[in-house]
């Protein structure tokens, strides 16, 4: 965007918030997909001997190991699944930021919000970078949550539903 003819500033601009974004530590990790789920089980595991060492205090578990173990295992799925969601937010505001045609921005604080209408050169541009960088990120990221929401899912119901 021009500084001429762009009155919105600089860190507000779609383009360069995505650009922002995709310098972030966390918010690289969806980049690609090993490197997400290498990041995720490797919270997992963490969260796994974290909720071990807590749920190893109840008495009742120390009768029933695996129990516990299963207990443990599947309460952990909870530490990757707010990450993986808290990923999706981030990327999902910046995907709407740049597929809409009008830019929502402060000039100074909250309280004098302005609405800026995009150039078509500008949407166009900005439309690529969704399609081609953002949505499968979102893909990414939508999939792996499916699949730990299910494990978890599945978890619930075996606690539920099994008396062992």
């Amino acid at each position: 965007m021009r500084e001429s003819k762009c009155p919105v500033p600089k860190e507000q601009q779609p383009t360069n918030e995505f650009i922002e974004l995709s310098k972030s530590k966390i918010f690289s990790w969806p980049k690609t997909k090993k490197s997400l789920i290498f990041v995720l089980v490797k919270f997992w595991l963490g969260a796994f001997v974290l909720f071990l060492v807590i749920s190893s205090g109840s008495v009742y578990f120390k009768t029933y190991l695996f129990k516990y173990i299963l207990l443990s295992f599947f309460s952990s799925l909870s530490i990757p699944l707010l990450i993986s969601l808290r990923l999706y937010i981030g990327w999902n505001h910046i995907f709407k930021r740049l597929i809409s045609e009008k830019v929502e921005y402060e000039e100074s604080g909250w309280y004098d919000g302005q609405v800026w209408e995009k150039p078509l050169v500008l949407k166009e541009k900005e439309s690529l970078i969704a399609s081609i960088e953002v949505k499968p990120i979102l893909k990414n990221l939508i999939q792996i949550f499916s699949i730990i929401s299910v494990l978890a899912l599945s978890g619930i119901l075996i606690f539920q539903y099994n008396n062992f």
